[in-house]
């Protein structure tokens, strides 16, 4: 059993059917459970739903204060090589795209970590091209043992594992996860992936299961919004994330809402992602899933960013450069997109504290100290 099966069981729902039914008293009706179905979800993710959007965030709100308090973690993206064999018609690491490519050496990665170090960021996030080649497992592995000097937690966004490879990198010191599985629609998936290993749909979209039967402590799920029909994107990741955590109910399970940002190529099979219909999608996550943490990165602007912290966030990049080794090195590689909220963790210290709420830098194990 994975989640391809429940995947299947719903792919053919017709969605728009489903929509055009769903009334404004059944969705207030469905934000006053406690507990909410599948179908309950999906209803959260109708158009009927934006009528009753305050009431929506009013719920959200109170779910968030009870599970998470007003804290949100801050983290910062670390990336350290963007060789990929992949093409990708929407990502600038595509291996057709004129980029600059770099992988920095051990050297290099550690001049990273004491720049970012000196921000008073604990957290961390590894990222890769997908290139076993360029960056074997155990080029990260290296790189794992050199942050784990700096940092108390370190989470990896690299190509999929095995559950074997994923237990080496937990021993080495790694503790999350983050995998997206860009477009859960297997049709569009299919078409967006042109060439590469990243094309076996079934093996990245049971790697999040196989980090949780790893021991990671927590892993982090979502669709890059853009690619499909948001509502039907949605959707999936929320189930996806509910299956994860009823069969692991030891693992932190983690939601990102991304949506696609300009980048290196040409790519217009964009479907629209409002503002509105990103705050739909969070608050949906929050009252399906009020024990899941929520990641909302600097693709979004500074403005928006600050807005949605009381609607359900839990964890918030800041500090951000995309390019590898854009943080402590002069010869730089090109960024994988563009960011929209380029604020400093001292920025967004202030911006949170501001609304009310509490930056928390320090790692899960040692908030004591």
């Amino acid at each position: 059993m994975s989640f391809y099966e429940e995947y299947v069981s719903y792919k053919d729902l017709d969605f728009e059917d489903f929509f055009s039914k769903i009334t404004k008293e059944q969705v207030l009706r469905v934000i006053s459970k406690d507990k909410l179905s599948p179908m309950d979800f999906l209803t959260l993710l109708a158009p009927a739903a934006e009528e009753v959007i305050e009431v929506m965030a009013q719920r959200a709100h109170v779910l968030s204060l009870h599970h998470f308090g007003k804290s949100i973690l801050l983290y910062t993206p670390i990336y350290i090589a963007n060789h990929c064999v992949n093409k990708c018609a929407y990502c600038s690491y595509n291996i057709e795209n004129n980029i600059q490519r770099k992988q920095l050496t051990m050297e290099e990665i550690e001049k990273e970590a004491e720049e970012i170090s000196k921000t008073g960021l604990k957290h961390i996030l590894l990222l890769t091209g997908e290139s076993k080649k360029d960056t074997p497992l155990s080029y990260i592995i290296e790189a794992i043992g050199i942050l784990k000097k700096y940092f108390q937690s370190v989470s990896i966004e690299i190509y999929p594992l095995t559950e074997e490879e994923y237990r080496e990198v937990v021993k080495a010191g790694v503790d999350g996860l983050t995998v997206y599985q860009e477009v859960y629609d297997e049709e569009i998936y299919n078409k967006v992936h042109v060439a590469g290993p990243k094309k076996n749909y079934k093996f990245r979209l049971d790697a999040p299961e196989r980090g949780c039967k790893a021991n990671m402590r927590s892993v982090n799920i979502g669709a890059l919004l853009g690619l499909n029909n948001w509502r039907v994107e949605a959707f999936m990741s929320g189930l996806h994330g509910k299956y994860l955590q009823d069969n692991y109910p030891q693992v932190e399970v983690g939601l990102s809402l991304p949506r696609i940002r300009p980048h290196v190529g040409v790519f217009e099979d964009i479907q629209p992602v409002s503002d509105i219909n990103l705050v739909q999608v969070l608050l949906a996550y929050r009252i399906f899933l009020p024990q899941a943490g929520i990641n909302v990165s600097t693709r979004e602007r500074e403005a928006f960013r600050d807005n949605l912290i009381s609607l359900g966030v839990t964890k918030m990049s800041a500090g951000v450069s995309t390019e590898v080794g854009g943080h402590g090195n002069s010869d730089k590689g090109s960024a994988q997109f563009e960011i929209s909220d380029k604020r400093t963790v001292e920025e967004m210290k202030l911006a949170i504290k501001a609304k009310g709420y509490q930056p928390i830098l320090k790692d899960w194990m040692n908030l004591e100290n």
